[in-house]
């Protein structure tokens, strides 16, 4: 069946109508013009002090709970853990970020003629590896199973 022009002015004519359907919506009614503040808004949404005291007592509450203290072995444990981030003439030999194993490809090439004299090219192996980026493992993290 032959699309005829109608068909085109028909949709046409359907997206002006919907586009100026879009432009009827006046602005006061996209957006109500009042006079609430940000902060007020922000109170509301946030269970601040306009609205949301309760809430808020909740949330504070919640957090308490989660917060510890300090005890004397985790005091004691923090610079030996930080020492193992800090650079030192020791850390500088031994590899902190180690390498990740990537694999080596063997690709094989046949004989072959090559050019417009058509030399020959003997077979031969290449190695490529199988990632194109080299990775690292994050300190701690195992390497030596692989």
């Amino acid at each position: 069946m032959r699309k005829t022009w109608t068909d085109g002015l028909a949709l046409s004519l359907l997206a002006v109508v919907l586009a100026l359907g879009g432009c009827a919506t006046s602005k006061e009614e996209l957006l109500p013009h009042d006079n609430t503040t940000m902060l007020d808004i922000w109170n509301v949404e946030t269970g601040g002090s306009a609205g949301g005291g309760q809430a808020a007592r909740q949330l504070l509450d919640a957090r308490q709970s989660l917060r510890r203290p300090l005890n004397e072995a985790d005091v004691q444990a923090a610079p030996a853990e930080q020492a193992r981030y800090t650079r030192t003439a020791q850390n500088e030999i031994y590899r902190q970020f180690w390498r990740l194993p990537n694999s080596d490809l063997v690709l094989y090439v046949f004989p072959h003629l090559v050019g417009t004299h058509q030399v020959p090219v003997p077979g031969y192996s290449t190695v490529f590896p199988l990632y194109r980026q080299v990775q690292y493992a994050l300190p701690g993290e195992r390497v030596e199973d692989y």
